[in-house]
């Protein structure tokens, strides 16, 4: 066993000291002698795991918090703020309760109702998503506070407990807390890369969040057993008659509510409603039927709208904006002629599928960040890969770089995470990526979805103008008003794109549903907006009404 530091009062009374001492009257509080310091082994083990447990519900929450409120820059930004007030007021509280309480009994309760706290998480956050379903800022705070702010700050008052313990001589008071406050730093950041890297890419977020559930409550009783077990002195506070004042009786009400609380928090995560059909690395994905067309299948991803397809007939084009894409790539060439199309986003392949039915021989490569949406497009929407569509799993903008100059002759942007285009994709910088891919009589076609004022939209079409001398904008009547939100197709080439061509078609396709902005319409609509850059590109923000 190991030795106590020096200085610091061990739990073994001397005879000699206790005989000569005098006898308290009956009812009077003894003061207890210091509690002994953890063995460093668990000390260090305590505060390392509470911290990376910490980290891994913060990543974790981003997953929860998603199919309800999106995975935008502001929700990102909400669960870190908000992990980090958890972390500040859990470690505040624990520091002065660690003053004023022996600190042993309450460590392995703080893990207890960590993990009872965690197992909750999960069915609080799918009952209270539905309610705050696509809300704004008030709702991104209050979703994320349900996922994290509980067991968060239980497991940050974790740490001044152990180091309040640990402190029996103040002249290592720094090398103790240093010591401690590294370990804690070394789990966090062995969480979040073992997290992001490993468990959100092999488990689903529930069974992280009742696996770590299940760890902290089982570490927490583990400690209190082994505390029990190697305890040397009594209870802080005890009577002349050797009584512990009603202790027992309280501490077996708390047990039996702790245990009350635990079931029902099993129970809640058995029944609460599940929004995915998958959970990939990037989304919660859904394949819902269409009840109108039994061939139609429709692909949500963080319950938003995503794809549609139709397993029998791949040039049915449901959406309107498939339909102005679609417009487009009937007139870039002669009928039935063949191209080299890249996609960049894969989602339902609606569109690769459409171009290999209606031109046969189309070479399609679609770049595609997530590789469990391609599973499931395999496996419920008859994605075929094959010699016609080659599938790359990465990002984009770094594949992009790879290919030749004037290698494709269409590029379709259709990447979305949520339903924010990725800042790093409506860059000028890639616009002109693309434009070096692009042959000199391709097309490029953009979808982008906005809100009023319209400020992205404005925007991103700056952005693409800056690189393609010919651009004009296909969306919905009124749109361009700023009165309503819409999907908004960009056209771009470095020739005069046909414009007359593509009105007709899409007059025969979807009749008077659209407008066609090109030219001084188009000039003005995009007023004195300036194009994004890699080094300036608040895309979030610019979705935001001022």
């Amino acid at each position: 066993m190991d030795s106590p530091p020096p200085d610091v009062a061990t739990d073994s009374a001397d005879p000699a000291d206790s005989a000569a001492g005098t006898q308290p009257a009956a009812g009077t509080q003894v003061e207890a002698p210091p509690a002994t310091p953890l063995r460093p082994g668990l000390a260090a083990a305590l505060v390392f795991v509470s911290s990376g447990a910490v980290l891994v519900l913060e990543i974790v929450a981003l997953r929860l918090v998603g199919p309800y409120i999106g995975v935008t820059l502001q929700t990102n930004s909400a669960v870190i703020g908000v992990a980090l007030a958890a972390i500040a007021y859990g470690t505040w509280i624990g520091g002065r309760i660690a003053d004023r309480r022996d600190p042993r009994p309450l460590l392995p309760a703080a893990l207890v109702l960590a993990g009872i706290t965690t197992a909750i998480t999960l069915p609080l956050v799918r009952y209270a998503g539905e309610l705050l379903r696509g809300s704004a800022v008030v709702g991104i705070l209050l979703l994320t506070m349900v996922a994290i702010v509980l067991p968060a700050a239980l497991l940050s008052a974790v740490t001044p407990l152990v180091i309040k313990l640990q402190l029996g001589d103040l002249n290592r008071t720094g090398e103790v807390v240093g010591k401690l406050s590294s370990i804690g730093t070394l789990g966090a950041i062995t969480a979040t890369l073992g997290t992001g890297f490993f468990l959100v890419a092999t488990l689903p977020s529930s069974v992280i969040m009742m696996t770590l559930a299940l760890l902290l409550g089982g570490c927490g009783i583990a400690l209190g057993v082994h505390l029990h077990l190697h305890r040397t002195r009594p209870p802080a506070t005890t009577t002349a008659t050797g009584g512990t004042a009603g202790g027992g009786r309280a501490g077996t009400a708390t047990r039996a509510a702790v245990a009350v609380i635990g079931l029902l928090a099993v129970g809640l995560a058995v029944v609460a409603p599940d929004p995915c059909d998958v959970e990939t690395e990037y989304h919660c994905a859904t394949v819902q039927a269409d009840p109108d067309r039994d061939s139609g299948r429709l692909l949500l991803l963080n319950s938003a709208r995503h794809s549609y397809v139709d397993l029998d007939d791949p040039t049915h084009l449901e959406f309107a904006y498939t339909k102005w894409i679609g417009a487009a790539l009937d007139v870039t060439a002669p009928p039935a002629e063949p191209l080299d199309a890249l996609h960049l986003g894969g989602g339902g392949f609606t569109m690769p599928r459409y171009l290999s039915a209606t031109r046969p021989g189309t070479r399609n490569t679609v770049y595609e960040i997530d590789g469990g949406l391609v599973d499931l497009g395999v496996r419920k929407l008859d994605v075929q890969p094959g010699p016609d569509l080659a599938v790359v799993v990465g990002d984009a903008r770094i594949l992009v770089t790879d290919l030749p100059t004037d290698s494709v002759d269409v590029v379709v942007g259709d990447a979305f995470g949520h339903l924010v285009v990725p800042w790093h994709l409506a860059t000028r910088e890639m616009a002109a990526e693309i434009r070096r891919v692009t042959r000199p009589d391709g097309i490029y076609l953009q979808n982008v979805i906005d809100y009023p004022p319209l400020r992205f939209i404005q925007a991103e079409v700056a952005t693409v103008a800056a690189e393609f001398p010919e651009v004009a904008l296909i969306t919905r009547p009124g749109a361009s008003t700023r009165l309503s939100g819409s999907n908004f197709v960009i056209l771009a080439a470095d020739r005069p794109l046909p414009l007359d061509e593509v009105r007709a078609r899409l007059t025969a396709s979807v009749g008077a549903e659209f407008d066609l902005l090109a030219g001084d319409e188009l000039t003005d609509f995009v007023a004195d907006a300036q194009p994004l850059t890699d080094d300036y590109a608040p895309v979030d923000q610019l979705l935001v009404a001022p």
